[in-house]
């Protein structure tokens, strides 16, 4: 459970105010909206055409509420015709009276059922419309951002916060709305009744509250502590699930074991004190109000003996005094459902406000048949303004040449890259395609002309003729296995039960690491880029498949510009041109052959490398 989802009791769906059932437990802790007024009134905005639905809602509510409150009376009046009059019982009334209430049950029922229908309608078309917006914000947003937080921090947002959302418009509005009405109905209707008896009743009110109040602030602690050890249990799990190879391998079982059962012991431990002091609530509650009871049962037959008030009055007097406390209650966990489930928009709404990519100059042009001629003019950058991580850089690369980056890790060389598709904007300086600016082309078609293959490969769910086909969704089965076949990925393609039709599982989990990046080059050889990305391209293949694969891109590279980040230095031998970053600014460059005559940097590393394989070979 994510942290701004509060704690259940063992009966999660708190019925509805008025309504039999169980007793209900103090929730875990509420995360508390920091502008409460503002996000609901926010929030409000999403209930679009929804308002007309709700007022009919709501007029529903007060039908209910009315024929609640009507039903005590009309007990309290039954009760009084049971006195004997001149020797008789007023059958006719009583028979009269069992109707009426037989048939308000039945329209509670009915009114009930079609409460809940229609909020649940409500409550999934605006959270469709919330979780929509946050989607489509979400692909709008920069590289930047999702850099700097967790993909489980944004699906805790996407998920967990807008389920929230949806529970408290399906489950709080309506008991909010049901329990303030009968709240004031049910005061009204004792004041009626007798003044006195109500004065009496409300003695236990502040007793409640003080109660609720104690016992919250115990299991408050408690509860954070609870969530606290949860989290922890949870990362072992899936720490030790995910590296389960390694655990058996280093034969840690054992001791995995002993560290779990710690942590699951701390957790018993403090989940049991919240629900001990939890528990204690509805018992002591319910002694309280039985107290009340009893008080207005003893008050009331003294003044029904000095003949102040019917045993009627009496019955539906203790009616409505359960009535106005259960509410009361309820309003509690109404209100922290309600405070989590703002908070849970308010932290929906905190991406939706994030800042987007930069837009498009007013003046931006479509990139029209690029043939891919790139210059840095002067380029510096840094992803934070105080940690720079290009220096002044400048190089031009021509028409169907390929440059390859090589250096040590961090030098800046996947930053070059994130700049020229523009998932980034320079610092200082300019790139210009084609003679222009890459940023008065729309980011649209300056990126629809650049193919990937990056070394962390992403495959979707669905058939590996659909992955392929990403690169080029109008493709045809012709196409896509051309292309499989030009990156050596369809003769294991053949060998899957279902070719082509092989489900994937989430990225591509029942494919090997090599597997899924032959699907990859794959894929950008169907899309046929002007301009190609090679980020480590064939780190994850093994050699025989790597001379394979390497004439195939040497074939997909003619005549397009190609960028090629590689460390394994062999495999960029034939590049035209060889720049080597180092400390964000270009070292060196040259051809392999001209580095190799400098015998500078790029001729150390490459010893350096070989002298390693030739040690390991000897």
């Amino acid at each position: 459970m994510s942290k701004g989802t509060e704690q259940t009791s063992s009966n999660p769906t708190a019925p509805p105010p008025l309504r039999p059932g169980g007793a209900q437990r103090l929730r875990g802790p509420v995360v508390k909206p920091k502008n409460f007024k503002a996000t609901l009134k926010r929030l409000w905005h999403y209930f679009g055409n929804e308002r007309k639905m709700l007022l009919l809602i709501f007029l529903f509510i007060v039908i209910d509420s009315v024929l609640m409150l009507l039903a005590p009376f009309l007990i309290g009046k039954a009760v009084d015709a049971m006195s004997l009059h001149n020797g008789k019982v007023d059958f006719t009334f009583l028979e009269m009276v069992i109707v009426v209430l037989t048939c308000a049950y039945v329209a509670d029922a009915g009114l009930t059922f079609l409460q809940g229908w229609l909020m649940a309608g409500v409550a999934g078309r605006v959270v469709m419309r919330l979780r929509a917006a946050l989607f489509k914000k979400l692909q709008k947003l920069s590289v930047s951002f999702f850099d700097s937080r967790t993909h489980g921090e944004l699906m805790s947002r996407l998920s967990n916060d807008v389920d929230n959302v949806s529970n408290t418009i399906s489950q709080s509005t309506t008991q909010l709305m049901s329990g303030l009405i009968v709240i004031a109905g049910s005061l009204i209707m004792m004041l009626v009744l007798s003044p006195v008896l109500t004065v009496a009743s409300l003695v236990t009110v502040p007793l409640v509250f003080l109660l609720t109040r104690t016992i919250a602030k115990r299991t408050s602690v408690f509860f954070k502590n609870q969530q606290v050890q949860l989290g922890k249990l949870n990362g072992h799990i899936e720490e030790t699930i995910s590296g389960i190879e390694v655990v058996k391998a280093f034969n840690h079982e054992d001791k995995v074991i002993e560290e779990f059962e710690v942590v699951n012991t701390k957790l018993r431990a403090v989940g049991l004190k919240a629900q001990i002091w939890s528990g204690f609530l509805m018992p002591i509650m319910n002694v309280i109000n039985n107290l009340g009871f009893a008080i207005v049962a003893v008050l009331g037959g003294i003044l029904a003996a000095k003949s102040l008030i019917t045993v009627g009055a009496i019955a539906s007097f203790i009616t409505y005094s359960r009535q106005f406390v259960r509410p009361l209650n309820d309003l509690a966990n109404i209100f922290n459902i309600l405070q989590s489930g703002v908070a849970g928009a308010e932290r929906v709404f905190e991406i939706i406000d994030e800042q987007e990519e930069t837009a498009d100059t007013a003046n931006a042009v479509v990139l029209e048949n690029p043939k891919g001629h790139v210059v840095f003019e002067n380029v510096s950058f840094g992803y934070r303004p105080d940690v720079p991580i290009l220096k002044n850089v400048s190089f031009e690369a021509v028409v169907g040449s390929s440059t390859a980056l090589v250096g040590p890790t961090g030098a800046g060389k996947t930053t070059i890259v994130n700049l020229l598709t523009r998932f980034y904007d320079v610092t200082e300086g300019r790139i210009l395609l084609d003679g222009r600016d890459i940023r008065t082309y729309t980011r649209d078609s300056l990126r629809s002309c650049f193919g990937f293959v990056l070394q962390d490969t992403y495959l979707f769910s669905g058939t590996i003729k659909e992955n392929i086909k990403y690169g080029k969704p109008g493709a045809g089965d012709d196409e896509v296995e051309s292309a499989a076949r030009m990156a050596n990925a369809d003769s294991f393609i053949r060998r899957l039960p279902q070719q082509y039709e092989t489900i994937l599982s989430e990225n591509g989990g029942n494919l090997s690491q090599g597997e899924r990046q032959l699907l990859a080059i794959a894929r950008v050889m169907l899309a046929k880029p002007s301009l190609l990305i090679l980020d480590e391209a064939t780190s994850s293949i093994d050699t025989r498949t790597e001379l394979h694969i390497q004439a195939a891109l040497l074939k997909l590279m003619e005549e397009r510009t190609s960028f090629i980040i590689a460390h394994r230095l062999n495999t960029i031998r034939d590049a035209d041109t060889i720049m080597v970053i180092d400390g964000g600014q270009i070292v060196e460059q040259g051809s392999h052959d001209e580095l190799m005559s400098a015998q500078g940097r790029y001729y150390q590393m490459f010893f350096n490398q070989f002298k390693n394989v030739e040690e390991a070979l000897d």
